[in-house]
């Protein structure tokens, strides 16, 4: 009887000794669910623990305490999980941290608190990333106009533009859909939101969003946009205080030779774009490359660029994937023209042999913001109205992976230079 009881005791002695930490690996052959594994980081970080985010290791894998729920939660979203002794662990990050390896530990230490910028009544697949959050079961609020103008960007750290024109051109639907019920319903209920937050025109409206939205990153905020929220972002900061809308969106003309009165000084991430002046074509400005690309779907990749995860963390967090080949994806802005980025950018994915860039990142004052081409990573020419994405049937995606970079590395201790 004693023998068993000392071997009970053994057991649970040796169980806390040589398991003391939770492994999520994030390679290719080792996760079942990559998406949901970042929905279970998010879920320790927001009870109070910590998380390392172990760069460049088995495709970013995150290390975790070793305690009972957090093993139960992983079991119950199906996330692969291993655990690992506290020798183990010192060997691990003792392993990372050498000179001799391009990787880095990274402490992420509180759950962001996440806005997505969506109209109400929006559907979750009419927006990848509300998608793949509700998904990964990661909590987030959805603000609009109205909220945004009334100060609420300030109750968050981290915000993602829905596919949003900010130009006040109705996403330039015009010459497709202008006579249908949608459109026009659209297109009164933004008239009507306008006038009950004292602008004129959409157009105006938009542009006090866009400008709360550059002060909420010079403040320190962390901005992430998709698809035409990328472009039409910048366009409009561009035309502050000059008229680019034809009649048929804001009933009056707009302002003579205004292309030469653009101010590209005032932008995040684009330069030297002409603006596309027919209300009928489907595009915003020479940003996008959709219209000038003649790639087939089976040959659309774009490569994810390395850098040094002990000296530029935030671009190597904000990579990590368990390939660097990643299947391209349409949207109303596919990709951006590399003659159109601003010299201060950092490219974190491109297609080099079509001079175009899928994803970049830079800083404006105090804060961060990525942009991501295309709209929807696991469908690759989006119609309005075609039938969603079942995330179910893609839960390891690498185009997604790199949207919940970015919701997560604002968790992320603020590290010190070396030198």
């Amino acid at each position: 009887m004693r023998k068993i009881v000392f071997l009970g005791l053994f057991i649970l002695v040796g169980c806390k000794l040589f398991a003391a930490s939770i492994l999520i690996p994030m390679d290719e052959e080792s996760q079942k669910n990559h998406l949901k594994a970042y929905g279970i980081t998010y879920w320790v970080l927001n009870n109070g623990n910590k998380v390392n985010w172990l760069l460049n290791y088995r495709g970013g894998s995150f290390l975790m305490p070793d305690v009972p729920e957090i093993r139960k939660e992983c079991q119950i979203r199906g996330v692969s999980f291993e655990l690992i002794s506290d020798a183990q662990t010192e060997q691990l990050l003792a392993e990372i941290d050498s000179p001799s390896q391009n990787a880095a530990t990274v402490i992420l230490e509180k759950a962001p608190k996440i806005a997505v910028y969506t109209p109400k009544g929006k559907q979750p697949w009419d927006d990848a990333v509300t998608l793949v959050l509700t998904y990964a079961e990661i909590p987030f609020d959805k603000i609009f106009d109205e909220e945004i103008l009334n100060e609420a960007l300030l109750l968050y750290d981290w915000v993602h533009l829905h596919h949003e024109d900010f130009t006040g051109q109705y996403g330039r639907f015009f010459g497709a859909y202008k006579n249908s019920p949608w459109y026009i319903q659209n297109k009164k209920e933004a008239e009507v939101l306008a006038t009950k937050l004292g602008y004129q025109k959409v157009s105006e409206s938009k542009l006090a969003v866009a400008t709360k939205l550059k002060n909420f990153v010079i403040g320190g905020g962390f901005m992430f946009a998709m698809c035409a929220a990328t472009d039409s972002f910048d366009i409009a900061l561009s035309a502050d205080g000059i008229d680019i809308c034809e009649p048929m969106f804001d009933g009056d003309e707009s302002t003579p030779d205004y292309q030469n009165q653009l101010d590209y000084s005032k932008t995040f991430s684009f330069k030297d774009f002409i603006i596309e002046r027919n209300p009928t074509v489907y595009e915003f400005s020479d940003i996008d490359t959709t219209n000038k690309r003649r790639i087939p779907m089976e040959m659309d990749y774009f490569t994810l660029n390395e850098f040094s995860a002990k000296w530029d963390m935030v671009p190597t967090m904000l990579t990590q994937n368990h390939t660097q080949l990643v299947k391209g994806f349409m949207g109303q802005t596919t990709a951006f023209d590399v003659a159109k980025i601003k010299s201060n950018i950092i490219v974190l994915g491109e297609n080099k042999d079509h001079n175009e860039v899928k994803y970049l990142h830079g800083t404006v004052g105090k804060g961060l913001f990525t942009f991501y081409g295309g709209h929807d990573p696991e469908d690759y020419q989006h119609h309005v109205g075609d039938e969603p994405t079942l995330l179910d049937l893609h839960p390891n995606s690498p185009g997604y992976r790199l949207i919940l970079n970015n919701v997560l590395f604002p968790a992320a201790r603020k590290q010190k230079k070396k030198t």
